[in-house]
């Protein structure tokens, strides 16, 4: 995680941890969906699941096609904050990306057609949505940056799958948020290289049970890899999460 790089006369200085910054604010427009219990955003196409239990909460938001990047968005963190409407209060709200907003080719961009291609747009859990404007609005312009993720713990790994199939859910990513590409290693393989299926989950088509597992990954913005020894014992089973004690940051 750290490295390290050759100076000198051949001294090792310690390479500094990649710390993922703010970016600059950008334009957009939010909306929200579902109520104040925020229970029709549970689930969603990152696959996070119950967003309670998984530590998600109700501070989420649905991105619009163009920002949700076919799953690669999922798990990054947004401030979003609302502008130019008499709706807008002077909250902040920061969510991470859970789920994705479809377009709605049947209605005008502008009217309707809110997360069709190539807008920007937020679909909040109505929770968040109240932080930076009053529901009434509907919808509103909105100035949003991404934002360090900040996680408690180290990175989890959800198994689905089968015997010959795994597939991995990769939850509470702190730094970026994001994956690019993910490897699983058993205790008898060499390192496996696991296939994107969608929003935040990787597989891997390989017979792996009865080994311990550890995880290899790169985040999509950073570009950074970290190693996940032994997340899983030999005995590991799917249906359950298992923690690592390595995060992104």
């Amino acid at each position: 995680m750290f490295g390290s790089v050759l100076v000198g006369a051949g001294y090792a200085v310690p390479r500094a941890p990649i710390v993922y910054k703010p970016s600059a604010w950008t334009l957009a427009h939010a909306t929200f969906y579902g109520d104040e219990s925020a229970s029709s955003t549970m689930g969603g196409a990152c696959g996070y699941g119950n967003l309670m239990t998984n530590g998600y909460g109700t501070n989420t938001a649905a991105l619009s096609s163009t920002m949700f990047n076919n799953g690669y968005a999922c798990g990054q963190c947004y401030q979003i904050r609302c502008v130019q409407s008499p709706w807008c209060s002077r909250g902040i709200a920061t969510v991470t990306a859970t789920n994705l907003c479809p377009p709605n080719w049947s209605k005008d961009s502008n009217n309707g057609g809110w997360c069709n291609p190539p807008r920007a747009h937020f679909d909040m859990a109505k929770p968040a949505f109240m932080k930076i404007a009053q529901w009434k609005a509907g919808i509103v312009p909105v100035m949003y940056r991404r934002v360090p993720c900040v996680r408690k713990g180290g990175l989890r790994f959800s198994f689905q799958g089968n015997g010959y199939w795994l597939l991995v859910y990769v939850m509470n990513v702190g730094g970026a948020g994001d994956i690019k590409s993910m490897w699983v290693k058993g205790t008898k393989t060499a390192w496996i290289s696991m296939s994107h299926n969608w929003g935040a989950s990787y597989q891997a088509f390989a017979t792996l049970h009865g080994q311990a597992l550890s995880f290899r990954l790169t985040s999509y913005t950073t570009k950074q890899t970290i190693t996940a020894y032994n997340v899983a014992p030999a005995n590991w089973n799917v249906g359950l999460t298992y923690q690592a004690n390595v995060n992104f940051h």
